[in-house]
């Protein structure tokens, strides 16, 4: 992809929060960020191979990866993602970042995937896997530097996960931030201050009872949502007090309620914030300079 800002765009490939999938509902978790020239996974949540082929990407020619945390919504398909981009012919090393731990799941993946690994390097004459992906797991503070492009954390408020990390991309001027998963934590609108988009997770309470009424843990899964989510209109106020230009509220909680619109995020979401705003779906796109 050639550096053309008017090109740079954010594609949500899968908006909804948790793992569970429902018939026709979406996809968990994962977004592609193209800014600078730069081709940037952000979660590797069920479905985000298909999501980015349908994107128009090609998969040889994946780039950056970048995992917020090891919840399985938001990293369960990233051995199968880059696996599917070396069987494609990958062409360039792939570099992924993520949270202490994110290195021990690359390894098992190899591990559990090397008969076939193995005979395809022997059979189809391809290089090795691991000699093409580099693992740099992180904390707080600057992620890296590279051909304009920053890239800084911040550790947010999801319990029990202690490694979950904010981030926060930057290029000629633009940025883009991506919440990942949180409670309604203040010092994330510090570390959003002034960006383009701030991609926020969001819960809308009405729809929580009916939502743990499906599992089977019900009152646990209420404790956890309440104390590691944010509600929509909580995510408004984060991003009025950061100033971004557009909210996009993603990671919906719950996605696939055909009780909840569209229109109830909004109503929700408008209580707090009066800026441009975009509800997450699968597949929808947000030019960076809209």
């Amino acid at each position: 992809m050639s550096a053309d800002p008017t090109r740079d765009r954010l594609v949500l490939l899968g908006s909804k929060g948790g793992p569970a999938l429902r018939p026709g509902g979406p996809w968990p978790s994962s977004s592609l960020l193209e800014i600078g020239g730069r081709t940037i996974v952000v979660d590797c949540g069920l479905g985000v191979t298909r999501g980015l082929a349908d994107a128009g990407i090609s998969l040889k020619a994946l780039d950056l990866v970048f995992i917020t945390h090891l919840h399985s919504d938001h990293v369960l398909e990233l051995g199968p993602l880059v696996h599917t981009a070396w069987t494609a012919g990958l062409a360039t090393p792939v570099t992924v970042f993520g949270p202490p731990g994110t290195g021990h799941y690359w390894q098992r993946f190899c591990q559990a995937m090397e008969f076939d690994i193995e005979t395809r390097i022997v059979d189809e004459g391809r290089p090795d896997i691991e000699d093409m992906v580099s693992i740099v797991e992180f904390g707080e503070g600057r992620v890296m530097e590279e051909r304009g492009l920053k890239v800084s954390a911040l550790r947010v408020d999801h319990p029990p996960v202690t490694d979950c990390f904010a981030v926060r991309f930057e290029h000629a001027g633009q940025s883009v931030v991506f919440s990942a998963d949180t409670a309604f934590f203040p010092p994330l609108a510090d570390f959003a201050k002034g960006a383009d988009i701030l991609v926020h997770e969001a819960m809308l309470e009405e729809g929580i009872e009916r939502l743990v009424a499906k599992t089977g843990n019900g009152a646990r899964l209420r404790e956890h949502l309440l104390a590691s989510h944010t509600f929509a209109e909580k995510a408004g106020r984060i991003a009025s007090d950061a100033g971004v230009k557009r909210l996009v509220l993603n990671h919906l909680i719950p996605a696939d309620d055909p009780e909840i619109g569209e229109a109830d995020w909004i109503a929700a979401v408008r209580k707090t914030w009066a800026g441009a705003l975009t509800i997450a779906r699968d597949g929808l796109v947000v030019g960076l300079r809209e």
